[in-house]
């Protein structure tokens, strides 16, 4: 079975609506254009490089003459909540975070509405909210078709395409738009001359022009153009079958749609499942073990042992390919073997689109350290949450990745002598949304990041500023709530005739009668008209109507359970102000501990009833009352803010380095500077 990860990850609303894959199409563009494209680039480079040093020179000057600091370096990890961190910290088992708090300050940090990771890492590179950054939630809806849309990015194909019988030949570039708005602080840095290198940090893809080095993160899609599909191969008589053949069993592997070819449908490579005793009598192999064979090379397959990234070349003609990379996993060893195929990725050494900047660091990263996950979540939590793979296979996928991450990081602070590092680090949010009943894999998880903050303390001096931080922190998951199930029963959304539940995308509901909806995973809307393009409720009524909405919603409560389900009920016109306040949900909805929107109200589904047990392996979340998930803030220096919240790291990084932020940043320095 092969799975897009559309409500699969962390608020990973995502998928294969959500981009419009890179394509054979794509990459026969980069093969005719990339090669002329960089030799005139070089050229020209190399005719300007010495005006060009001499400017940097002077700038770099200006730039630094009122630095307060030489170095400043902020470690993200992502979702480590306070409640953990602070208890863990009183039993003495995070000494190096201890270290930093006793040394220098530790705060709670507040995070946004809603506190989802694109929102607060928007407003933590931005200084502002999301009002004025036009990130809500992960996704947001066409108001057109009332279809979710990803929020932060969208890659369109090539607007002109010449057409020769069945072929396509794109004539120009592929479109890849970021959806964020303002201007992140190391953009601003850059402009000063300060060197900045930003690692991972959500919301970066595709990469702004800056001057600095990026590598993208969250909402970077995989190769086939969606947020994360893997594929399961098995002998059973189903999609993605292992065949059995002579000596084994063969299948195809599929990869991004042939965008060259009208109807081609997606590249294909095939491969074969063999026995590794293979040539060997049937006495000889009493236990062969499995090999996989794939474009002329052989990989051991062990059970509960990944291959290494292989590369996976997909060719639509000759000279015309598309790269990526893959781990496969032997998750059912025997006569009847099973297959998982992470999601192809991006191969970082020919990116077939734009995830660092300058273009070539993909590529650099992955000469000096070898390959690595490119994919914006990549930990495949949809995996297991599927059952493709065991809690086991999850959690070595994750420190594999982690691995990868850390290379980069500290790499990145041994050639950094002055300037900024910037690293944000997901296996802290990953592993709790699929551990956060197992106290003992979250402890080893907390000391192990707490061995990475006594590790990036060893690139301290006098003159770095460290931050450590979270964006939000974490709560339970036990009881999904569908508010679209609730809209229904009380007279705000109505279905069409004879329908009694409704699928996917609002499936079957009728909008002619419907005033209010909700998908994603913090929002609530209106249907409005004039805005959407089915709307019925008039702009005079819509204040009316959610203040019925709040009071009808605020403190409602599971009666199975006997315990309150919605905390807040929060309009965004009191939380968030600026030019996108129009695309925001209309309410944000505030859950209570151990509660959050079901799966189903997150993709738009009307089922018969309002709660649910969640029996997933996605039991922790952080998609409630923004009040019960702070973040954290450690840091070496005094930080002078009584209630930080994450906006301010943004004009703090500015000011570290003498700059004024600028009148459009909300935020204010935690540290005041004298």
């Amino acid at each position: 079975m092969s799975h897009s990860a559309f409500f699969g990850f962390d608020h990973h609303l995502l998928g294969h609506l959500a981009y419009i894959g890179p394509g054979a199409g794509f990459a026969f563009l980069e093969s005719l254009l990339t090669l002329v494209i960089s030799f005139f680039a070089s050229l020209f480079s190399i005719l300007l490089w010495p005006a060009r040093m001499l400017f940097r020179t002077f700038r770099r000057r200006r730039g630094w003459s009122k630095a307060r600091v030489a170095k400043a370096i902020f470690l993200g990890l992502d979702g480590l909540d306070p409640v953990v961190t602070e208890k863990l910290l009183a039993q003495g088992k995070l000494p190096n975070l201890a270290r930093l708090r006793d040394s220098g300050s530790y705060r709670r940090l507040r995070t946004t509405y809603p506190p989802l990771s694109p929102v607060a890492w928007s407003t933590f590179a931005t200084g502002v909210n999301p009002g004025k950054h036009n990130i809500f939630d992960f996704l947001n809806r066409d108001l057109r078709s009332y279809v979710p849309e990803l929020s932060s990015a969208k890659v369109r194909p090539p607007d002109r395409v010449l057409r020769i019988g069945k072929w396509k030949i794109p004539l120009s570039r592929v479109s890849v738009e970021m959806r964020r708005k303002s201007q992140p602080f190391w953009k601003i840095l850059g402009s000063h001359a300060v060197g900045c290198t930003i690692l991972r940090v959500p919301i970066t893809f595709p990469p702004e022009p800056f001057d600095g080095r990026l590598l993208s993160a969250m909402c970077t899609p995989d190769l086939r153009g969606t947020q994360g599909t893997f594929t399961l191969f098995t002998t059973d008589h189903r999609a993605n079958r292992l065949v059995p053949v002579d000596n084994g069993f063969e299948a195809t592997l599929d990869g991004p749609e042939n965008d060259l070819i009208e109807g081609a449908g997606p590249l294909r490579i095939p491969f074969r499942v063999a026995p590794s005793g293979a040539g060997k009598s049937s006495e000889a192999r009493s236990s062969p073990g499995w090999t996989l064979q794939i474009q002329g090379a052989s990989y051991p397959l062990a059970p509960a042992e990944y291959t290494p990234w292989i590369t996976l070349r997909f060719a639509a003609g000759p000279g015309i390919a598309v790269r990526g990379i893959a781990r496969f996993l032997l998750t059912r060893d025997g006569a009847e073997p099973s297959l998982y195929v992470t999601p192809i990725q991006i191969d970082p050494a020919h990116a077939a689109l734009p995830i660092s900047l300058p273009r070539y660091y993909a590529a650099y990263l992955a000469k000096l350290l070898g390959s690595y996950a490119t994919l914006g979540m990549a930990e495949d939590t949809w995996a297991l949450n599927e059952g493709a793979i065991d809690h086991r296979a999850f959690l070595k996928q994750a420190l594999m990745i982690q691995q990868e991450r850390e290379a980069m990081f500290f790499s990145a602070l041994e050639h950094t002598r002055r300037g900024v590092v910037a690293c944000v680090f997901d296996t802290t949010d990953r592993v709790q949304h699929m551990f956060f009943r197992d106290r003992e894999v979250i402890e080893r998880l907390y000391c192990d990041m707490d061995r990475l903050v006594g590790k990036t303390l060893d690139y301290v001096n006098p003159d770095t500023a460290l931050f450590v931080l979270s964006d939000h922190g974490f709560c339970s998951f036990n009881r999904g709530v569908n508010l679209n199930s609730w809209l229904h029963q009380n007279g705000y959304l109505s279905l069409m005739d004879g329908a009694t539940a409704s699928g996917e995308y609002f499936s079957n509901v009728d909008w002619s009668r419907t005033t209010a909806y909700t998908f994603g995973l913090g929002g609530l809307y209106l249907n409005l008209h004039g805005r959407e393009s089915r709307g019925i409720v008039a702009p005079e009524e819509a204040d009316q109507l959610k203040r019925e909405l709040i009071a009808a919603l605020a403190g409602i409560r599971d009666t199975e359970r006997n315990a309150v389900a919605i905390r807040n009920v929060y309009p965004s016109s009191d939380i968030y102000q600026g030019p996108y306040l129009g695309a925001a949900p209309d309410l944000i909805i505030g859950y209570a501990d151990g509660y959050r929107t079901s799966w189903e109200a997150a993709s738009g589904c009307v089922t018969a009833s309002v709660f649910e047990d969640n029996t997933k392996p996605w039991c922790g979340d952080h998609c409630v009352d923004p009040a019960l998930v702070p973040g954290v803030l450690f840091s070496n220096r005094r930080i002078d803010a009584e209630n930080p919240g994450i906006e301010d790291l943004a004009p703090t990084a500015l000011g570290l380095f003498g700059i004024e932020p600028p009148p459009w940043m909300e935020g204010e320095s935690v540290i005041r500077f004298a």
